[in-house]
């Protein structure tokens, strides 16, 4: 008999894994303890943004494949595969990870568990976590329940295609028996070649936050060169471009411009080295100290662009902002360079109008003295000075003549290197990038 799988936290991760999983064939009872939430999601309807998922899981709920819930006695009773799917967010004030939703998630369901349960993590853990939450789920149950660890490689804007066609599954596993049923849960992967690999709990906390420190370190390495190319007058994008071509760096993430954000890669590197520091080991990371400064300075550089377009000052002048989205096919804002540029340029006197395609809503929550407009045309009007912040196809697509006829002044800053700076400069507009001459 197939297994029942239920997912606990219906956020990012949990409800794209849920609608992916019902996909596959399997029946899936999501979790939330926000009602509301869950009341969406019962209709079909996404919260967040995310291409190809809506389809995922209104098609499974219509299948009957799919459903959610906020009772813990009916997961409990519903499940034998339970995936721990709950955010772990900085803690406030401080770089380390909260996981106090890791176990209020545990304590709320074990005890209810009346038979045989494998409970696999996916939330993104300090190492050590999942060996504490073994040992709290013993102390809260006499029933066989065990614990795996199977880290999440998500990217926003292709979670569906990532959990469907992984290109690894990692199981952190604590005997045959649990090996066994994961194998069993991820076998339509598997028999595509996907490896899955084995390992202990460490090694499989470890394996999402390393590869999250090693892409905001390549990109934090490109956008330092950016400094040395603007101290230089060299071209940064002309240089990545020679870098890609050696197979041993290759040009993925080594892509030049206003930096990284969102939910993961800024708070897994500083909870990486908050934990390293508990460790004894702080002094192993201490090279993410500066890839998380060189990130936080590209925003300042951006920042200092725009004003000198402007002769010095903000002050009264238009400011078009195209972007609020961390990245594009995304409305997440979290700890996202265009937002935090453009709260800066407002706070230093511009007067900001903000528009992207599908986060103005949570934008707009995160920073609600900005102004927000429905189009680029709307944001553009009477500019000053207009700055493209995330690469939406939208914007990289823009017509340099079009733009032109609606802002007050023909000046631009391209914060993602999206842009080709000779057909700008031919049709009037003063062009300026990050790391370009």
């Amino acid at each position: 008999m197939a297994h029942r799988l239920t997912v606990i936290g219906t956020g990012y991760l949990g409800t794209t894994h849920a609608a992916a999983m019902a996909e596959l064939g399997f029946e899936v009872l999501g979790l939330d303890i926000d009602e509301d939430r869950i009341a969406r999601l019962a209709a079909g309807d996404l919260p967040f943004y995310e291409p190809g998922l809506p389809e995922l899981l209104r098609r499974n709920l219509a299948a009957g494949r799919l459903r959610f819930t906020t009772s813990y006695a009916e997961l409990a009773e519903f499940g034998d595969v339970h995936f721990l799917c709950v955010g772990t967010p900085q803690r406030q004030g401080e770089n380390a990870a909260d996981v106090s939703f890791v176990d209020s998630a545990i304590r709320s369901l074990v005890p209810l568990l009346r038979r045989e349960a494998l409970i696999v993590g996916k939330s993104t853990v300090p190492v050590g976590t999942a060996a504490r939450v073994a040992g709290l789920i013993g102390e809260l149950t006499s029933e066989n329940v065990e614990l795996a660890w199977n880290p999440e490689f998500l990217r926003e804007g292709f979670a569906v295609q990532d959990t469907l066609h992984p290109d690894r599954i990692v199981a952190g596993v604590p005997s045959a028996a649990a090996e066994k049923i994961l194998r069993e849960v991820y076998a339509a992967q598997i028999g595509e070649g996907v490896p899955f690999l084995t390992t202990d709990y460490p090694t499989a906390e470890l394996v999402k936050v390393s590869a999250n420190a090693f892409l905001a370190t390549k990109i934090s390495f490109i956008n330092a060169m950016a400094e040395v190319c603007e101290a230089t007058g060299a071209d940064v994008t002309k240089l990545s471009q020679a870098l890609s071509y050696d197979d041993r760096i290759g040009g993925k993430f080594l892509g030049p411009g206003l930096g990284f954000g969102g939910g993961c890669l800024p708070k897994d590197i500083r909870a990486f080295m908050a934990r390293a520091g508990e460790l004894g080991v702080d002094q192993a990371l201490s090279f993410l100290r500066e890839v998380d400064a060189i990130n936080i300075r590209r925003r300042h550089r951006m920042v200092d662009l725009a004003r000198d377009l402007l002769g010095g000052s903000f002050d009264g002048r238009g400011v078009a902002v195209l972007g609020a989205a961390f990245k594009p096919d995304s409305d997440d804002v979290r700890d996202s360079p265009a937002l935090d540029v453009a709260a800066a340029i407002q706070q230093q006197g511009g007067v900001v109008t903000v528009y992207d395609p599908q986060a103005n809503a949570n934008a707009a929550r995160a920073q609600p003295s900005l102004s927000f407009a429905a189009s680029t045309a709307e944001a553009a009007r009477g500019a000053d000075v207009t700055l493209l912040l995330t690469e939406w196809r939208e914007f990289r697509d823009l017509d340099p003549e079009a733009l032109g006829t609606l802002v007050a002044v023909r000046n631009i800053v391209d914060g993602r290197n999206a842009l080709d700076p000779e057909r700008w400069r031919a049709a009037g507009w003063t062009y300026k990038a990050l790391g370009r001459p």
